[in-house]
């Protein structure tokens, strides 16, 4: 198991560092969120003085949207995917791979064995490990698991008293992969749902968490009060009530995802992913991300089990041509090093 710190998108400040510039001038494709964000209302002010206090209507809005019984709320899915490891004692954990690198690393940083294994074959380890983990859709490679395979999956885990992590944060975009609302009843089955993608409002730092409710408490506990503030739960709440705004961002980003498959197929580039962003494996994924940087356009690099790239989705025209510009002066330049 790798047990460097994972590298994560977003990271524009070390794009601009090495490759100068402003912010304000760079593109960035690296952290694959909704380039259109869903349109944040005013925050009563009230909210901004007084700590947080456990909101029924947001609550209720998240439960309807993810179709969940329950849920908890975490200050984004990654507080949970930092807390769970301490609610286990140390034991084999299976994950997917490549994923996202968190996953593991946390287990690892527990005292957990962890081993990693294709997608293919992830679900051979149902049952025999004490924490089975996998994204669905997968990040970075869009690879998508059928809802009734993760299912069984998860009673395989439930019969020997183990887990099933399962990471939603992408599927917003594939409602119909998504295993939320099993997640109070199978025990075992813990499902982490992350608005940040899909709405654009990763500087939220809000997720949810699917589960038992004595996984549910147990997290609760761990985490302590006070974990999401009044202002985030208004806003939340606005954007999980919104179905008109939801229904125009699927068709968008299933529209700008296809612009963006063919603009790389275009140039012979892979174009895996789903309706949030595109790559794939690319012997000289390293060199496309320098080439791109050079242009101001930081796109995220993977090296582990093989170099890939992935690209978020444009904003606008401008953009769109940029980038386009930026790709075509790459090939043409049949860099492969």
């Amino acid at each position: 198991m790798n047990t460097l710190k994972p590298v994560h998108g977003g990271n524009l400040h070390a794009a601009i560092a090495t490759y100068g510039g402003e912010p304000a001038g760079w593109i960035d494709l690296s952290a694959a969120l909704n380039p259109r964000p869903y349109p944040v209302p005013a925050v009563p002010p009230a909210l901004w003085h007084t700590l947080p206090q456990p909101d029924a209507a947001f609550i209720a809005a998240a439960c309807a949207y993810y179709g969940a019984a329950n849920l908890l709320p975490v200050a984004g899915s990654q507080a949970a995917i930092q807390a769970l490891p301490r609610l286990r004692p140390p034991g084999r954990v299976a994950v997917a791979h490549p994923s996202y690198g968190e996953h593991g690393w946390r287990w690892a940083r527990h005292g957990h064995a962890v081993s990693r294994h294709a997608h293919a074959d992830i679900g051979a380890q149902a049952g025999h490990v004490d924490v089975l983990i996998l994204c669905n859709p997968d990040n970075p490679s869009g690879h998508a698991y059928p809802a009734a395979s993760v299912l069984q999956w998860a009673e395989q885990q439930a019969a020997r008293g183990g887990w099933l992590l399962v990471d939603e944060a992408f599927a917003d975009v594939t409602p119909a992969l998504s295993v939320t609302a099993h997640a109070g009843r199978l025990p075992g089955l813990i499902v982490l749902r992350s608005p940040g993608k899909f709405f654009g409002l990763a500087g939220l730092r809000l997720g949810f968490v699917a589960a038992e409710a004595a996984i549910l408490q147990q997290l609760d506990e761990e985490l302590g009060p006070w974990t999401i503030p009044g202002a985030v739960q208004h806003i939340a709440t606005a954007a999980l009530r919104d179905t008109h705004w939801q229904q125009q961002a699927r068709a968008d980003l299933a529209a700008r995802r296809a612009r963006l498959a063919a603009l790389l197929a275009a140039r012979q580039l892979p174009h895996a992913g789903c309706d949030l962003f595109a790559g794939g494996e690319y012997a000289p994924a390293a060199a496309l991300q320098r080439h791109l940087a050079t242009q101001h356009i930081w796109c995220r690099l993977f090296t582990e089990p093989a170099p890939r790239f992935r690209l978020g989705l444009p904003a606008d025209e401008t953009h769109w041509q940029r980038l386009a510009a930026a790709l075509a002066s790459f090939r043409d330049k049949d860099c492969t090093t």
